[in-house]
């Protein structure tokens, strides 16, 4: 009962964060990224061994969190990888997104261009990760948010990330 509760909690919290999010993004301008390869005219040649998540056969894994000042991180789980510092996966690698952080929900969106087959929105917490094959090679730019379950102040945070997925 405790667990239906929580999780009942937790899904209206994500609906909420969505439809925010949502209306959010689309009334204001995009934030400016300090690195932005998508705009660049070799973004797409930025992919190396160093900062490439996962591969074909194994999955790449992005822990999302809720941080500090109305923001949230997007952290991948290749070795060196930074918060919200764009990175790369090839083409057909399936990407987890989950939250380590308790009682934390997420919603990630890719807007009108995803490297996904379902351009929707994804949306999950620390108790349910969703995975996603890459699909489509090209440069993007999606929406992160993460919302803590429990806090009063500033519950949500958001921030702007981007991802290369490079062709097999």
């Amino acid at each position: 009962m405790k667990t239906n509760k929580r999780l009942a909690l937790l899904l209206g919290g994500l609906l909420a964060l969505s439809v925010l999010l949502t209306g959010y993004l689309d009334g204001k301008e995009k934030k400016k990224l300090k690195n932005d390869i998508c705009s660049a005219a070799n973004g797409k040649n930025i992919c190396s061994e160093s900062n490439t998540c996962g591969s074909a056969t194994s999955a790449c894994e992005i822990d999302v969190k809720r941080s500090g000042d109305d923001s949230a991180t997007a952290t991948p789980s290749f070795s060196g990888a930074k918060s919200n510092v764009p990175f790369c996966v090839k083409a057909g690698t399936t990407i987890t997104f989950k939250s380590t952080s308790k009682n934390t929900g997420f919603v990630v969106d890719f807007g009108k261009s995803s490297p996904f087959d379902s351009g929707a929105v994804i949306m999950g917490g620390d108790d349910r990760p969703r995975s996603v094959p890459a699909k489509k090679p090209g440069c993007y730019t999606y929406s992160v948010g993460a919302c803590t379950a429990g806090t009063i102040y500033g519950m949500c945070g958001e921030e702007v990330v981007q991802l290369v997925v490079s062709p097999k």
